[in-house]
């Protein structure tokens, strides 16, 4: 892919980790030698198709992530950290208003996601350019039930449902326009995609992957400490392979 637009991304780390259960905001929780939220900027910082980073964080936490975070960990894209909003399209909406002038492409992730790989990253922008809207997920592996009063409402097709994640990349018009009309219906969606759906615009989904969790609960600590011990194993062999060569 070549170099068509300026590339700005809005990583979400505002949340209250409600059901994380700990006094600790979740991006800040470590994972081996790091938090998740550095884990999380880092795969943007290496990607060379991204010009700017916006952290939007909570407005008591803004210092703490420009020390602990951004300083630390020396990330050079990092161009502003804003405060975040009641909801997560609220903290989204605060980044759009952030962005460089030059912006023609916009990246909305969670900070919480900090196995997304920078392939994932590269696949949304070139979606974004050729489609205006782009996202990445995963087909679900379990049967969905529909549900009403603890009664099954209907069963959908399987094969037609994916898991939404993040990145979802969106040409910047076209993500503006979404949220103008948000805030004129006074609609709050669960995801940025949902808002450019209700423009009666197709929104393209692509493959990504099932390790690309979002950390959110005590369990998912034990998932994603697997996950990294995992990598961390491969990237150890590939290593040694390459030495004996």
């Amino acid at each position: 892919m070549y170099k068509k637009q300026f590339v700005s991304v809005i990583v979400a780390a505002a949340g209250m980790s409600n059901r994380m259960g700990s006094k600790v905001n979740k991006q800040f929780i470590f994972l081996k030698d790091k938090p998740i939220l550095a884990h999380t900027i880092e795969k943007f910082e290496r990607c060379e198709y991204v010009d700017e980073i916006i952290v939007v964080a909570r407005e008591d936490e803004i210092n703490y992530c420009k020390k602990e975070i951004v300083k630390k960990y020396k990330f050079q894209k990092v161009s502003k950290i804003v405060r975040g909003g009641k909801e997560r399209q609220d903290s989204v909406y605060n980044g759009i208003l952030a962005l460089d002038e030059r912006t023609g492409i916009v990246i909305s992730h969670d900070g919480a996601r900090p196995f997304v790989e920078v392939k994932n990253i590269i696949d949304v922008i070139e979606g974004a350019y050729k489609y205006g809207a782009c996202i990445i997920g995963v087909p679900v592996k379990d049967t969905i039930k529909v549900v009403e009063n603890n009664n099954i409402n209907k069963t959908p097709e399987r094969s037609l449902l994916w898991q939404a994640q993040t990145p979802q990349c969106f040409k910047k018009e076209v993500l503006m326009e979404g949220y103008r009309k948000a805030i004129e219906d006074n609609f709050v969606g669960t995801d940025d995609s949902m808002l450019v759906e209700r423009l009666g615009m197709d929104v393209k989904i692509i493959m990504g992957s099932y390790e690309n969790i979002k950390i959110t609960t005590p369990e998912d600590i034990i998932i994603a400490e697997s996950i990294l011990k995992d990598k961390e194993e491969i990237y150890r062999r590939n290593e040694i392979a390459f030495q004996t060569r």
